[in-house]
């Protein structure tokens, strides 16, 4: 049963976009993380840059999955999150003092998430979206920032923080998608696949475990 449906890749190693796909029943065939550039280019806005980097990275992973002779029929389904100020984007924190410059300035203040998703056809075909959530920061206090950067989490984390963790303890107000701020969007993850006839349904008749 489980061979007449498309195979999925999830083109990350990211252990959080994996749950959020489980957390729908969703059990990828196959984790390849997808190594490209992430570097914006000269003037490029937030929103290109998600929907830009989302493509890239569904494109490398199909092509080293084709390398490798593995999965010529397979469905490559691919996400990259940017935060943004304004059009000013904001790194994914590598170093302490990177995400403590993100925090000072969401510090009190709105910015924008943007998620982009693209799902990858096995003949190159690409269906793309990209979801706008918008945030808004509590003042953070000295203790605050020291505190969070003590914790670890911003490591390697857009905009220096990771909503599912202590920084959701920082969140006013959010409009748009949660799961998106996470890593993967649920809905359009759905919506896209079906379109490309992926059964998204099969796991929820054949759950996949939690460990729960």
């Amino acid at each position: 049963m489980r061979a007449a449906r498309p195979e999925l890749i999830l083109a990350s190693a990211s252990p959080r976009r994996l749950a959020l796909l489980n957390q729908i029943g969703i059990e990828p065939d196959h984790l390849i993380p997808a190594h490209v550039d992430e570097t914006p280019e000269r003037g490029e806005l937030p929103r290109r840059l998600a929907q830009r980097l989302a493509h890239s990275k569904a494109v490398a992973v199909q092509k080293k999955a084709k390398q490798a002779g593995m999965a010529a029929g397979a469905i490559v389904l691919a996400a990259d999150t940017v935060v943004a100020v304004g059009r000013r984007i904001l790194p994914k924190a590598e170093t302490m003092d990177e995400a403590a410059d993100c925090l000072k300035l969401l510090s009190g203040r709105a910015h924008r998430v943007f998620t982009g998703i693209c799902v990858l056809s096995p003949g190159g075909h690409a269906h793309q979206r990209v979801v706008d959530t918008r945030i808004r920061f509590k003042r953070l206090s000295n203790k605050d920032i020291e505190a969070y950067l003590a914790s670890g989490e911003w490591n390697g984390k857009a905009g220096g923080y990771a909503i599912q963790g202590i920084a959701g303890a920082f969140v006013l107000k959010l409009g748009g998608s949660y799961s998106a701020v996470v890593g993967l969007p649920l809905y359009e993850t759905v919506t896209l696949l079906s379109g490309e006839g992926y059964p998204v349904q099969f796991g929820w008749l054949n759950p996949v475990a939690t460990g729960a």
